[in-house]
């Protein structure tokens, strides 16, 4: 296998990954806490309720855009912020996602995991791509 395509599976694996876990997230936000309830969460963090619902549907957006593969670098340099935000509402509570509230730790980890992915592209098998040249092996 050749390097370029190692990365696009790469890519590919860490875009789905990303996409399933943004879709779950979302869904909890609108399901399970619901959007009131989420937007009450924003307000007791201090920001604006209506940028719960902001969020949770940017994120249920943004995961199914990611596991369609419909413009990746996009859509993860739009969802870094969203991941930023979330870090710094964990700030307070320490380093470790185990800490009570949870601490910054995981939300650190997707941040990171976005600009990965928006470096990388979109991998194989996405909505639109063109495909990847085929490179001789010399």
């Amino acid at each position: 296998m050749n390097s370029t395509r190692t990365a696009d599976a790469a890519a590919t694996l860490l875009r789905l990954a990303l996409g399933v876990l943004y879709l779950a997230h979302s869904l909890q936000k609108i399901f399970v806490f619901t959007l009131p309830g989420t937007a009450g969460f924003f307000v007791s963090l201090g920001l604006p309720g209506w940028l719960g619902y902001v969020t949770a549907f940017v994120e249920l957006f943004g995961g199914i855009a990611l596991i369609l593969g419909v413009q990746v670098r996009w859509v993860a340099i739009v969802l870094l912020p969203f991941m930023l935000g979330a870090m710094s509402a964990h700030l307070h509570n320490g380093w470790g996602f185990a800490s009570p509230n949870g601490g910054w730790e995981y939300p650190a980890f997707w941040a990171v995991t976005l600009v990965v992915q928006a470096l990388l592209g979109n991998g194989l098998y996405a909505v639109g791509a063109a495909p990847a040249p085929r490179v001789a092996n010399a």
